[in-house]
């Protein structure tokens, strides 16, 4: 007779980090990691053993965590996602961060997020400053889906999705206090594209040609049109590019050029004014 498969049992014989065993347990158990803590010996029905080997699998494949449970939390925001989109990253709150620190509390602001995927810069925005009206844009409609799923769940009706590329999907003549963008940063061919997560990532939302800079040459360039005198630019960059996106901003004009560093010390975000 089969031993019976306890809590710790299941995650010790996944063949996962920890971390990855508790967090898709707990999905199919539909508790949380504490729980499983505190019934670490409590044995699991036959059909939830199952459930999470097959889990346990996929994810050994490969396959995120994020997308095997169709969520990820962001700015303590729990968020859906899906293949069709980014899966939000931690170093993506260092953006969140420093836009906050362009946009006075208690007044009315506006605000665009270029390229919004699972919309999550746009809703921990909206979550900060409930009197920003926010523009959200993505040329994935599968992604606009997606963010706009995540805004009515949340409850957040300030921001207004709108499908194009980039700068193309918002009206002429329009201004806004800051522009925010986390865009595709990677250069084609790079070798992490074939490793970990991103193997399963949609492409589009990663790769910004030869150099990687394609799409951080087309905001930058751009930018001034729709910001007022004062307004700001914030962008999210690769881990080895912060003085090639400092130049971009040079080159039409920004002022009070910013770098950011995310937690593990990289310069991952960069800001300049428009004067």
């Amino acid at each position: 007779m089969p031993e019976p498969v306890t809590v710790r049992r299941a995650i010790v014989q996944a063949g996962l980090a920890p971390i990855d065993a508790q967090v898709l347990l707990a999905f199919v158990l539909r508790r949380d990691r504490a729980w499983l803590a505190a019934h670490a010996t409590d044995v699991l029905a036959p059909a939830d053993a199952e459930a999470f080997a097959r889990l346990a699998l996929r994810r050994r494949d490969g396959e995120p965590v994020a997308y095997l449970t169709g969520w990820r939390e962001f700015w303590g925001l729990s968020l859906t996602v899906d293949p069709a989109v980014l899966i939000p990253r931690p170093e993506t709150e260092t953006l969140v961060e420093c836009v906050l620190s362009k946009l006075p509390q208690g007044r009315d602001v506006r605000v665009l997020d270029l390229g919004t995927g699972t919309g999550a810069i746009a809703l921990a925005l909206a979550h900060e400053r409930p009197r920003a009206r926010i523009v959200a844009t993505d040329t994935s409609e599968s992604a606009l889906s997606v963010a706009r799923d995540n805004a009515r769940r949340l409850a957040m009706a300030s921001i207004e999705f709108i499908r194009g590329s980039w700068f193309d999907a918002v009206p002429a003549g329009e201004r806004y206090d800051v522009i925010a963008s986390n865009p595709p940063y990677v250069a084609a061919g790079d070798a992490h594209l074939g490793e970990g997560d991103v193997r399963f990532e949609p492409a589009g939302a990663l790769v910004s040609g030869t150099d990687g800079l394609d799409a951080l040459r087309a905001i930058i360039g751009s930018a001034p049109s729709y910001l007022p005198t004062g307004g700001w630019l914030v962008v999210e960059h690769g881990f080895d590019q912060s003085e090639a996106v400092r130049a971009l901003f040079a080159a039409v004009g920004f002022a009070a050029l910013e770098s950011h560093r995310d937690l593990c010390g990289i310069p991952r975000v960069a800001a300049g004014r428009r004067d």
